[in-house]
């Protein structure tokens, strides 16, 4: 009797295109590509955790480990050479797609689409070629995204794979993810010990992740939800069903029930020091944030506040008027300047030399820390484009370029997929042949962006040469 899990994986298979008779799984990523593929993927650091729980069995037995990405292709094997030498015959090596649109019915294919561990044996795979085979795999669901980033799968020949197998192979997905835990708590420990203190007002605020998880709220229960992930200013629906404004605080959000803003006048500054939030990234309309209150800006407040974010100290009017003007600047413009923006600020901007008293959070520093931190993927989805891409300020450029420069270095130093193609997406990013060449490089054959990714390649090529 065929296993309804395995009947349905049958139907996708060959809606998806699968053939019973192909000879073994495809090549998607060149030999050349795997190291760079393998070493930007999201559980390359925890890789040592995952050999060490399965190695012995492999070592000790005709099995072949194999790990895989969240597309199915296969990163990382290692098993005896006899059972190795059996694998390479049908594609079960590292650069070979075992999707069930590529293979149809498998431990690796169709535990990616269902999402939860299986076991596939002998005549349940959908290729011929496959039938002397078993394979037990479990997926890897990163917890920040709660996203599937890969598979942990077992496999040997028919007589040599126990079912069981299966249960050990959850085990090891389980490991991996709880180191992946620990990575995302201490990130998050680190947004609550900078930005937790504006969730304790009674207010009913959220202090949110960029990928949308809760991280310290009022009331406590409502810790640990996911929300959708937040934009700033753009509103946010709660748990309660209330409505909430996203306020930008770096890498994070504080989410404040609409009507319920921080009743603080912008003119005093509270006992509790308030945080001012920039948002000055890849945006024609820069605004501050301000004890929950949003205060557009003009480009030139906005570069004011960038470089008294940049200068903690503070700044004299002169150096302050070189910072925006170059050498034909003068002071009593700043000062000028200086006066309707404390109008909006109030007390928190103060002046000999010219500084913000209050804590300061501005999306263009955070993206710098997350760079310092390794954090590229954080750094990327920040880094929506450039800094106010309007201004010709001298000191603004100097901080847009420098900016621009790590953040392209650092994405393809990693070499990610979806760092990659966020960074595509930025206005930085779009003509960049070098960051598409290596999208289209590492992207799989089957994923629709590819094909985009080609079209514009193709598109900036033309234009190069008209």
């Amino acid at each position: 009797m065929i296993r309804p899990a395995i009947r349905e994986s049958w139907r996708r298979s060959r809606e998806a295109g699968a053939d019973t008779r192909i000879p073994g799984a495809p090549q998607v990523i060149e030999d050349d590509m795997i190291s760079e593929v393998r070493t930007a993927h999201r559980l390359a650091p925890h890789l040592d955790g995952l050999l060490q729980l399965l190695r012995r069995v492999t070592e000790q037995t005709e099995h072949l480990l194999v790990i895989t990405d969240e597309h199915g292709r296969a990163l990382w094997t290692e098993g005896p050479p006899a059972v190795r030498r059996r694998a390479e015959s049908v594609g079960l090596l590292e650069g070979f797609n075992w999707s069930e649109g590529a293979v149809g019915t498998n431990g690796i294919g169709t535990t990616l689409a269902l999402g939860v561990p299986q076991y596939v044996y002998a005549a349940e795979h959908l290729a011929d070629v496959l039938h002397g085979w078993s394979c037990a795999g479990a997926p890897i669901t990163d917890p920040d995204t709660g996203q599937v980033v890969g598979c942990v799968d077992v496999s040997a020949t028919v007589d040599e794979l126990h079912p069981a197998t299966v249960a050990l192979v959850a085990a090891a997905a389980r490991l991996t993810e709880a180191q992946l835990d620990l990575d995302m708590r201490k990130k998050d420990e680190i947004l609550r010990e900078r930005y937790g203190r504006h969730v304790r007002g009674g207010d009913g605020a959220l202090l949110v992740t960029a990928t949308g998880r809760v991280i310290a709220a009022e009331p406590t229960a409502w810790y640990g939800r996911r929300l959708d992930p937040p934009r700033p200013g753009a509103a946010v629906t709660l748990p309660d069903g209330r409505r909430a404004s996203a306020e930008p605080v770096g890498q994070a959000y504080l989410l404040r029930p609409a009507g319920q803003a921080a009743s603080v006048s912008v003119r005093d500054v509270p006992a509790e020091r308030p945080v001012l939030a920039l948002t000055l990234l890849g945006t024609d309309r820069p605004c501050a944030w301000l004890n929950g209150r949003r205060i557009p800006l003009t480009l030139r407040h906005a570069e004011i506040l960038a470089l008294l974010a940049a200068h903690p100290d503070g700044l004299t009017g002169e150096r302050l008027a070189l910072h925006l003007y170059g050498e034909e600047g003068s002071p009593v413009t700043v000062r000028a300047e200086i006066h309707r923006l404390r109008g909006l600020l109030g007390s928190v901007l103060q002046a000999k030399p010219y500084r913000l008293d209050c804590a300061v959070d501005a999306d263009f520093l955070a993206a710098q820390r997350l760079l310092d931190a390794g954090d590229v993927a954080g750094a990327v989805r920040l880094c929506r484009g450039d800094l106010l891409p309007r201004s010709d300020a001298p000191a603004i450029r100097m901080e847009r370029d420098e900016l621009a420069v790590r953040i392209r270095h650092a994405v393809l130093d990693l070499g990610a997929l979806e760092p990659l193609w966020t960074h595509a997406h930025t206005e930085p990013g779009f003509a960049d042949l070098e960051v598409l060449d290596r999208l289209h490089a590492i992207l799989p054959a089957d994923d629709s962006r590819r094909v985009r990714v080609a079209q514009r390649r193709r598109r900036l090529l033309e234009d190069d040469r008209l």
